[in-house]
């Protein structure tokens, strides 16, 4: 069973119980939105920063109705299903800043025109050209600064999710105050802070691995390898503002769908519809074989 704190509504005066891990919530009696103010518990860290919602709920709706009708190969149920349920939800996250110390070793591609003479079809000499690349190794170091990466500390809200939706403008941070989160619902931080580490720190050596890639010279290059250690980390929780959508279809299936607070992105992981698929599939191949017909006969 669910822990539950209370708190008094300042507007009616009534007392009223809620879900202990809910930071916000409204008055049953007056609809009037609370901030729950109440000690942490006992390892939960206190958000430092927050990002308000800029969409509101009405155009958050109508862009995930209109993303999910445009998704042809999805169930024809869910592209007709009702999207109607929707709250804003401030999901908490990790900031994560790091200074990068990396090596790397790679192979770098010169592309040079060879001009070269050869007979054709008809029995004459012509002049071609064609283009090749010269390899060399290569190694060095590469220190980089990586900041703004945003991981969640949310069970419910999967890291993959949320990379869905991103980025969020951190320009326009707030310091964290209870009264920031009135009338939204809040979330606290349900992830170890050590697990959301390690999603950050996977993320941090992607980017460094695509940051050295653009920073190597050259036409080409192949079997990139980068070592990377980061120093100076720092790790802030972040409350960012997401919309989720949980959309019933067909013989009770449910999809959620999330759409960015500040920027209306939208994001699901969709079911495909292996029917549709398969009748574009034979109508592509029987287009094919009437064309390739069509072309004998000419």
């Amino acid at each position: 069973m669910s822990a539950i704190s209370e708190f008094s509504c300042e507007s009616c005066g009534s007392l009223v119980q809620v879900e202990a891990h809910l930071r916000t919530a409204a008055c049953p009696y007056c609809a009037s939105p609370a901030v729950i103010e109440r000690p942490l518990e006992a390892g939960r860290p206190a958000p430092l920063f927050v990002l308000g919602f800029v969409v509101p709920h009405e155009r958050a709706l109508a862009e995930a109705r209109r993303w999910i009708r445009r998704r042809w190969f999805v169930p024809e149920a869910l592209r007709k299903a009702k999207v109607e349920s929707i709250r804003g939800i401030y999901v908490p996250s990790y900031l994560f800043s790091a200074a990068a110390d990396a090596s790397y070793t790679a192979q770098i591609g010169e592309n040079y025109t060879e001009t070269y003479t050869t007979t054709n079809s008809k029995g004459q000499t012509v002049t071609r050209t064609r283009t090749r690349t010269e390899w060399r190794s290569l190694s060095g170091r590469y220190a980089a600064y990586v900041s703004d990466i945003v991981v969640t500390a949310s069970r419910g809200i999967s890291n993959h999710e949320l990379e869905g939706v991103e980025p969020f403008d951190l320009r326009a941070l707030h310091r964290y105050t209870p009264r920031l989160l009135s009338g939204w619902i809040a979330e606290e931080a349900s992830l170890p802070a050590e697990q959301c580490r390690e999603l950050a720190v996977s993320e941090s050596m992607t980017e460094i691995q695509r940051r050295v890639a653009a920073h190597l010279p050259g036409d080409k290059q192949r079997n990139l390898q980068v070592q990377a250690h980061l120093n100076d980390i720092e790790q802030e929780l972040l409350l960012v503002p997401v919309y989720v959508l949980p959309v019933r279809y067909g013989d009770d299936e449910v999809v959620r769908i999330l759409v960015n607070g500040q920027t209306a992105k939208v994001h699901s992981k969709l079911p495909r519809s292996w029917t549709k698929i398969t009748v574009i599939i034979i109508l592509v191949v029987i287009l094919a074989a009437i064309g390739g017909y069509l072309a004998t006969r000419s």
